[in-house]
Parts: C-alpha cells; structure tokens; sequence
C-alpha cells in the first residue's frame, strides 16, 4: 500500500495543489441553480479595479469574484492547470499582458463588440488581448522656468538640459517601456547614445516615483520630470492630498513626441483565462469595460485615457491637449524590453 501511495502520478498531485489553491483563492465550484459568477485575476490595485467590477455586477447581475495578485500571476494559473478557476486575466503594462499570453494561460476571443470598441493597434489580431484604458509618458516642465510648449523624447539628450531632468529608475517598467519605444523607433545603437544623453542631463540619481518630480520640480531640483499622465491627476484633483496638490501647481504637462510619431502610452489590459469555466461571462465583462460607462469610470476613476475614441477624457487630463498616440506596434515594445532594461545596466543611467 505504502508503494502505491508514493507512486502517485504527477498529474494527480498537481491536480491536488490546484484543488488547494482553488479554496485558497476563496472560490468554490458552482452548484445548480446558483447565481452567475465571473472570477478575475488582477494585478491591479483592488481600489481602482473595485468601481469597475461594482458597474458590471449591477449592469448584469454578474457577480465578480476578484483577487489581487501582485506578482507571479504566470506561474499561478500554470500551476492550476486545467483546474484554474481564473476567467479572465487583468494587467497593467503591455508587457506583462503579453507574458499572460506568451505564458499560454489564455484563449483568443471572438466579439464584434470588442473588436469594434477598441483600435486595431490596442489588441491582439487574434482576439487573445485586449487594452481596456491607456497612459501617457509626459513630461512635468517647470511653470516658472521652462516656456517650451513641445517637445520630443529625443530632445531630452539635447545638453540645453544639463543638469535639469528628474526621473525614476531606469528599470522601472514605465521608463522601460519608454526606452523600448525609442528602440523600437531608432535601433539599440542610437537608443544607448540617447540614453547616455539623458543620463548625462539629470539633475538627481534616478529615484522615488513620478510625483516626486513634480515635488523636485517645486523645490528647484530640476525642471523637467518624466511621469506617467494620470499622476497629474490624482495631484490636481486633491486625491494625493494637499501637499501633492501644490507639487502639481508648480508644473505645467507637455505631450512629448517622437520625431517621426506620436505619444509614447502603455495601457492596462486584460485576456480571457484558458480554461475559463465561465467563458461567455468573462467576454460579457470585456465587453463591458469598453462600454461608455466604464470607460468613463477609467476616465474619472484613476484618470486613465479611454481607449474608446468617442469615449469623454476627464477635464484635468483634457487641459494637456490632444494626444497623438505614438504609431509604434506595441508588440514590439514589449518585445525590445530586455534590450531597454539591459541598456539601462549598461550605460550605468540608475547610478
């Protein structure tokens, strides 16, 4: 008896840790008769994905199990396997969306109304992913110190900017994705000079976040910062309390762009689960999400740019001007992101 015990197939014993990690995750199988559920695996934060889930329950009666994993969400479903209760797969960052699908933990998806909500260049060709909201690499300028009205990611090597230009850390995936595009546009060889130049204009070792430059730029440290558009925001709208409130009075928001494109944006994204036990709800969700009432609660949520063009953008991320979103395949981006991440090493620009 004991030999067979410790023969036990492999597939039998994964199948018993997926069952474990199943109750782990608070989900149970459904009985007869019991209400409709869709069950997702986010790694964004629960506090802006809650609204969302709230407008789908009450537009469909679907209730949304949620969890948040922050990290590792790859290896999590794998390790489910075919036992998974994941339905759909919500990330941010172009890159980490093509992990989950590359990671072959998802399906491709017909839906008319998905492909005729979000633009060709904001989603798999085949349906396996799609952008739900989108965000912009822009610059913080100095309200007092800096009169340039544009501006061009290729610019900020140019010396003019010595010793002005506050970021984070190179290897952070926002500033990462962006190094990606400049690849993507120039090749590695002119990406690693541009690099080199934008190190060489910082005013301050990469450090803290993208708020924190409009903070720098208020006490003189520099006058340039590269931040995410959202962060301007949550600043100005009083969600980042009173001090952030006065960081985002020091600066005004430039809408850079590539000599030969647009606006550098990464997007937040989702996917239908592999084994998805309740595969029309998760379409019924996507749907949703690219639905005028839930792309303006991204809009005015988390002050994301919607991905649906008729689709209203919030008044304070409105006041930047129009957004020119850059023509590069985003694909492609994710795809030079080792290459960025590697420059970064390279050129020693976190040091």
């Amino acid at each position: 008896m004991a030999r067979n015990q410790a023969a036990i197939p492999g597939a039998r014993r994964l199948a018993r840790l997926a069952a474990g990690l199943i109750l782990a995750a608070g989900f149970a199988p459904l009985a007869a008769g019991a209400e409709e559920v869709v069950n997702i695996y986010t790694t964004r934060e629960p506090g802006l994905a809650k609204p969302l889930f709230e407008g789908f329950t009450k537009a469909t009666g679907i209730k949304v199990n949620s969890v948040f994993v922050k990290d590792g969400l790859v290896e999590r479903v794998k390790t489910e396997g075919a036992s998974s209760p994941a339905d759909v797969l919500m990330t941010v960052d172009i890159g980490n969306l093509l992990d989950v699908v590359d990671g072959g933990i998802t399906q491709p998806v017909k839906s008319e109304v998905l492909d005729k909500a979000v633009p060709a260049n904001l989603r798999g060709a085949d349906g396996s992913w799609y952008a739900l909201s989108a965000r912009a690499r822009v610059a913080y300028v100095s309200k007092d110190r800096v009169k340039d009205t544009a501006l061009t990611y290729e610019g900020l090597a140019d010396p003019k900017w010595k010793g002005k230009i506050c970021i984070r850390s190179g290897k952070h995936p926002y500033n990462t994705a962006l190094i990606a595009a400049y690849i993507v546009h120039h090749g590695e060889a002119k990406a690693e000079e541009w690099l080199k130049g934008v190190k060489a204009n910082l005013a301050r070792k990469p450090a803290g976040g993208d708020r924190e430059n409009a903070r720098d730029i208020l006490g003189g440290i520099c006058d340039v910062g590269i931040g995410n558009s959202y962060y301007v925001g949550l600043m100005r709208s009083g969600k980042g309390g009173p001090e952030q409130e006065k960081w985002a009075e020091a600066i005004n928001v430039v809408l850079p762009t590539f000599e030969k494109g647009g606006t550098s944006i990464n997007i937040s994204g989702a996917a239908v689960a592999k084994n998805a036990p309740n595969k029309a709800n998760a379409v019924k969700l996507l749907e949703y999400l690219v639905s005028a009432e839930a792309q303006d609660l991204y809009a005015k949520g988390n002050y994301e740019y919607p991905v649906v063009a008729e689709a209203p953008v919030d008044p304070i991320i409105a006041s930047f001007g129009p957004l020119k979103v850059d023509n590069v395949d985003l694909v492609a981006v994710a795809k030079a992101r080792k290459q960025a991440a590697d420059l970064v090493d390279k050129v020693g620009f976190d040091n």
